[in-house]
């Protein structure tokens, strides 16, 4: 490709909504344009490597025995409603009315669409396991777009969904596509992706594990042990966190003046905010109560305290909904309270330590000595003890007890053992050996392609632009022809393009004439692997230069040699000539 031809203008300024690294090179190198909120046209140099990208994508699926498939992206009310994501998502999916007044929606994702189409076309054991998988449009009405394409709106994704006659078989191929994306993101030139223990969310089932590229820019925080192979998403990561345990003392009201918050009444005890106890209040859609107990110095994991109770959302309660079970704001507890008007969620932090300070339900008092094993009923129907604690950067490891360590991922993938969850209320069944009907056990594996072309930026990029893997960059070499008014120059880079491009080499070659400063700059912008420069100085000598886009080669190759050259680093990256 000639750049005087190139579609997709270099700019100096930094867009004023960009604060990623990946979002400034997107738009100044001229990938990518906003269209709206959250929602980008691709220019040429970007549809190249998201093409790659899911070149890639398919090799691995196909390796798995995917079987690839396209869904639409409208799809009817009616096929959400017999799963019960119709009712249950919230305002991120899509719905309208077409022209006959008929409902619809734009799919976020597809588990009802292939559910539709796997019942329909297969009905035996003898059929299964199988897979099917689609690169495809989505569309999900993201409140807070960012990032540029690490949160948008509209996004192309790939979304795979097994089948399988039994849950030991499902975890087999889980498995299988777990290793698949281990190697993609290897072949896509990712430095660090950790695959984590995650929160399933919506999407339901009983396992799930989110691949997330390591960056300071990520929107998700995970904790890696430093001693053994244990890492989980915020949403559910674990701790193993030794509470102090002794005699109990006797319960002693306590007189604590004005002193509400956790911070107040440890400094006007003397005391650290670990030998508190800490009280929540949440409510339901429906107005239902619920009250947290957890250690002071720890917070409440919304996550998991939603997912214990099963609940889609939570929000915090105001003071007349606290009054109403004879807690008193700002010095709560759950001690002589009106228990069947509010649950109570205990974390073990609290079951586990003695002589706590919490609220005596009395503004301006608090107890000291509060053992939980003696001081409630333990027994109570309407008292849960759960770990709903959000874990610390270097909390001890649930498995090793080694540090924790926090750290920030973008989400470029995610698996799910799905289980019957869609296949049961959509009736999507099999017949056994014997004839008999049985829900088919689902998997579900998804991948962000733009996202992921994102993440590579994020992980390898200088203060010049972004430095692409060659496997997935726009192009191999750069021709950068300083002076073509000068004859040899413009000979020269004629003929080494042309005779690159007959070697089967992706060659972009800078034709416009520009000075030296300008094509350097747009050349570090675009990052393409290999940049040779031909010169007036160099040509007198019959020598190119030659330099990696990632800073490893800078040398003058005598022009006899440069093709070879060429096709050695090619070669050894794995490109083929």
């Amino acid at each position: 490709m000639r750049m005087s031809q190139l579609v997709g203008k270099r700019t100096k300024e930094t867009p004023k909504d960009a604060q990623t690294q990946s979002h400034i090179f997107l738009i100044r190198g001229g990938y990518a344009r906003p269209v709206s909120t959250g929602i980008y046209s691709l220019l040429p140099l970007a549809k190249r490597i998201t093409q790659k990208i899911e070149k890639i994508i398919r090799e691995e699926m196909n390796r798995i025995e995917g079987q690839e498939v396209l869904m639409p992206v409208v799809l009817p009310r009616e096929l959400w409603e017999e799963s019960g994501r119709y009712q249950s998502v919230g305002p991120e999916l899509l719905r309208f009315k077409d022209r006959n007044g008929k409902e619809m929606l734009l799919g976020m994702t597809h588990e009802e669409a292939v559910v539709h189409l796997a019942r329909s076309e297969v009905n035996s054991y003898k059929q299964m396991p199988f897979m099917l998988y689609q690169i495809q449009t989505k569309y999900r009405d993201e409140a807070r777009p960012r990032a540029g394409l690490i949160r948008v709106r509209e996004f192309t994704m790939k979304d795979a969904y097994s089948f399988h006659t039994s849950d030991e078989c499902l975890k087999k191929y889980y498995d299988r596509a777990h290793a698949a994306y281990v190697r993609i993101f290897e072949r896509l030139g990712m430095k660090n992706v950790v695959s984590i223990e995650s929160d399933t969310g919506m999407m339901g089932g009983a396992v799930s594990h989110e691949f997330m590229a390591v960056s300071d820019c990520g929107e998700d925080t995970i904790f890696v042990c430093s001693g053994c192979d244990y890492k989980a998403n915020r949403e559910v990561a674990k701790t193993k966190i030794a509470f102090a345990s002794d005699t109990a003392n006797p319960l002693e009201k306590v007189h604590t003046p004005n002193q509400k918050t956790i911070e107040e009444v440890a400094k006007f005890l003397g005391i650290k905010t670990s030998e508190t106890g800490k009280a929540v209040f949440y409510t339901d859609e429906d107005g239902k109560l619920y009250f947290v107990v957890i250690r002071g110095d720890i917070e409440v994991n919304e996550t998991k305290l939603r997912n214990h109770l099963k609940l889609r959302e939570l929000k915090f309660a105001n003071d007349e909904q606290i009054r109403s079970i004879g807690a008193v704001p700002g010095y709560a507890s759950p001690l002589q309270l009106n228990s069947a008007k509010v649950r109570i969620i205990v974390d073990p932090s609290v079951t586990q330590s003695s002589n706590l300070v919490v609220g005596a339900n009395e503004a301006d008092y608090h107890y000291k000595g509060f053992n939980f094993a003696r001081d409630l009923q333990p027994g109570s129907k309407m008292i849960d003890v759960v770990d709903i604690a959000a874990a610390r950067n270097d909390d001890p490891c649930p498995v090793c007890s080694q540090p924790l360590k926090e750290e920030r991922g973008i989400e470029v993938g995610n698996i799910f053992q799905l289980g019957t969850k869609y296949s049961l209320s959509m009736n999507c069944t099999y017949l056994d050996q014997n004839g008999k009907s049985h829900p088919m056990i689902m998997g579900c594996y998804g991948i962000g392609v733009g996202r992921s072309m994102a993440a590579v930026i994020e992980q390898s990029n200088d203060k010049y632009g972004p430095i692409w893997p060659l496997e997935i960059a726009p192009y191999h070499v750069h021709i950068c022809a300083l002076n073509l008014n000068e004859g040899a120059v413009k000979e020269t880079a004629e003929n080494l393009y042309q005779a690159l491009l007959g070697k089967g080499v992706e060659v972009l070659y800078d034709d416009r004439n520009e000075k030296a400063g300008s094509a350097f700059n747009d050349a570090d912008l675009i990052g393409v692997p290999y940049r040779v420069i031909l010169s007036p100085k160099n040509l007198a000598e019959n020598l190119a230069e030659l330099k990696a886009r990632d800073g490893s080669i800078n040398e003058k190759v005598p022009l006899t040699q440069l093709q070879d050259r060429l096709m050695n680093l090619l070669n050894s990256k794995g490109k083929q000539a």
